[in-house]
């Protein structure tokens, strides 16, 4: 299974989002510290799930990065994270 993969189904199951976008954004950092010739080091997450109403934004960071700790002690050497509740203006 992909890294992209692993984190789309760690996320879904855990949060059951109404929106999930994964993104291998790994060729932008091509050279850069923690980029591998073969990608999947640096993903983006948009994510909009009703687990994180109330919670601010320190507080969702937190959990997804607490989901995906294995994934971020190993392959991934970077994540951009957009998490928002579904009731948020400006979802992703």
């Amino acid at each position: 299974m992909s890294v992209r993969a692993r984190i789309e189904a760690t996320l879904t199951e855990a949060l059951k989002p109404e929106r999930l976008e994964v993104m291998d954004e790994s060729h932008l950092h091509a050279g850069h510290a923690g980029a591998r010739p073969e990608g999947e080091t640096h993903f983006r997450v948009r994510i909009v799930s009703g687990a994180f109403s109330g919670m601010s934004r320190v507080d969702r960071h937190r959990q997804v990065n607490a989901l995906l700790a294995a994934e971020l002690q190993g392959p991934v050497h970077a994540l951009a994270i957009d998490a928002r509740a579904p009731e948020e203006p400006g979802r992703p």
